[in-house]
């Protein structure tokens, strides 16, 4: 398991090598292969989860039977936080979208031996959670006031900031959703999404990938989405 990837992670950031190798021993692993489901939306929750290699998606079915994408998770990130504090039941469903995923796990037991006594890692709980709660936020903003083509804009700057790798043609996203899943993480229409990105193509913004775009003119995305 790969402890500098764990370090990513706001809630294992500041721990010494000593408190990392004690974490590692009390680690579960888990390996998925795309479309494997981690778990579904009302499964007991008793373990937090964090990306070592791979994609994950997390999604809650709507009122009219079709998914919303809530999140796309990779490397040093961690999710089921949550259930820590409200223990009950899953509030998503978690499925691998990479070819290859690797999870590493922590009971609800060992994640409060492991804040007593560490205000670092208590500090980075609550980091996490903030981010969460300001990412909720920021998407409920979008959605009542951000036309469509803005909320693509702005998820490809957030896919690029997690997952963008520089290439002699631009910044490389490769995001890993089908066209459907991208339009769930956006929240409209495939149709409207697709149209925006072939409106950002032809304007020369962004040149189209399965699975991943590259992002050409990264000033005029950042214009767009702001």
């Amino acid at each position: 398991m790969d402890q500098d990837v764990l370090r990513h992670a706001p809630l294992f950031s500041e721990l010494d090598d000593e408190s990392m190798t004690a974490l590692l021993a009390t680690m579960g692993q888990t390996r998925l292969r795309r479309g494997e489901v981690l778990f579904h939306e009302g499964d007991a929750a008793d373990r937090l989860y964090a990306v070592v290699d791979g994609k994950v998606k997390l999604s809650r079915a709507a009122a009219n039977g079709q998914d919303s994408l809530l999140a796309i998770l990779g490397p040093g990130q961690v999710f089921g936080e949550l259930s820590l504090f409200d223990p009950g039941r899953r509030s998503s469903t978690v499925t691998a979208v990479t070819d290859q995923v690797e999870l590493a796990s922590l009971s609800h037991d060992d994640l409060l031996g492991l804040l007593d006594g560490r205000p670092s890692v208590t500090r980075g709980l609550l980091a996490l959670l903030s981010g969460r709660l300001r990412r909720a936020n920021d998407v409920i903003g979008d959605l009542v006031f951000s036309d469509a083509p803005r909320r693509v804009a702005k998820a490809l700057l957030d896919l690029a900031e997690r997952f963008g790798e520089q290439t002699e043609e631009g910044l490389r996203v490769r995001h890993d959703l089908t066209q459907e899943e991208l339009a769930q993480l956006v929240g409209a229409a495939r149709e409207t999404v697709n149209k925006a990105l072939a409106d950002f193509a032809a304007k020369g913004w962004v040149k189209l990938e399965s699975r991943s775009v590259i992002i050409t003119d990264m000033e005029r995305i950042v214009r767009r989405a702001g």
